[in-house]
């Protein structure tokens, strides 16, 4: 049988999926964490011992339902590609069921709440006017962070007020960027004058592009201060921007275009929203209520 190592499975993904950096990274460390956890030949194991380390992350690493499925789905597709390479006869995760996942409504914040956040950077400062772009850039236009830290200038018309953005799986899209985005987004450009197309939107101080942990850590930080007490996400203003848009009668099929989701079924997480207006509606008119 032919050696198989994990690297090349990451790059059979890389170049044969067309998986993302960010993702092929987090196949990475959930089959390294796995092969750690073995200490022996990760292709002398029986789909017991699968159950017995899935059962390790849920009850011993307390880890969530979400992520312990994450993990399971990724060391069932090394072992699916190993099958495919001739290197193992059996998928020992195969027969291992993964935890079943609710589907949690997402948090979101009020109106009030974005426009206080957004009031939080001081824009007199290059990084507060950066981090300024960044609030209004993510409120118009719902983009995961992953998305928005991965745009070039190029990516960015302010004269038509439009973003070429690259979602999942390599996936393009169009989005438009309303008035204060685009307006707050001309100040921050003007400040770095001269910026080549092919180079990062959203910069650090040293020139680099910025992660999603910056951008995480920023949104938190400003939340604080704007003393938002909700549980912050890096998602938190994209949930924002879908359920606003639905409480004021967008379409779904519109809003799923816009967030870039390749199912309809993800957007209508965000139906929640048009279901406590109709509760209110409901009890406001109704002769019998």
């Amino acid at each position: 049988m032919p050696q198989i190592t994990i690297d090349s499975f990451l790059d059979y993904l890389r170049i044969e999926r067309g998986l993302s950096p960010n993702t092929i990274l987090s196949y990475r460390v959930d089959l390294e964490q796995f092969k750690k956890w073995l200490g022996s030949d990760m292709l002398s194991i029986s789909s017991s011992v699968v159950g017995k380390y899935a059962s390790f992350l849920k009850d011993t690493r307390r880890l969530s339902t979400s992520s312990v499925s994450r993990k399971l789905s990724a060391i069932r597709m090394f072992y699916r590609f190993l099958q495919a390479e001739g290197a193992a006869t059996e998928n020992p995760a195969q027969a291992v069921v993964s935890p079943r996942r609710g589907r949690k409504i997402p948090s979101y914040l009020s109106l009030r709440e974005v426009e206080r956040l957004l009031d939080v950077p001081d824009t007199t400062s290059p990084a507060g006017l950066r981090d300024k772009a960044i609030l209004e850039c993510l409120y118009a236009t719902g983009l995961r962070i992953s998305e928005l830290v991965s745009l070039n200038r190029r990516d960015l018309n302010l004269a038509s007020g439009w973003l070429k953005v690259q979602g999942k799986g390599s996936r393009e899209r169009m989005v438009p960027l309303g008035k204060e985005a685009i307006k707050w987004l001309n100040r921050y450009l003007r400040e770095r004058e001269g910026v080549r197309k092919d180079s990062p939107l959203f910069c650090n101080r040293y020139g680099e592009r910025i992660s999603r942990q910056s951008c995480w850590k920023m949104i938190k930080k400003y939340a604080r201060i704007a003393g938002i007490n909700k549980v912050i996400s890096p998602h938190t203003l994209r949930h924002s921007f879908a359920t606003h848009l639905l409480s004021r009668d967008a379409d779904l099929r519109s809003v799923q275009e816009l967030l870039g989701h390749v199912s309809i079924s993800t957007t209508q997480i965000y139906t929640h929203i048009t279901q406590e207006r109709l509760i209110k509606i409901y009890k406001k008119y109704h002769p019998r209520v």
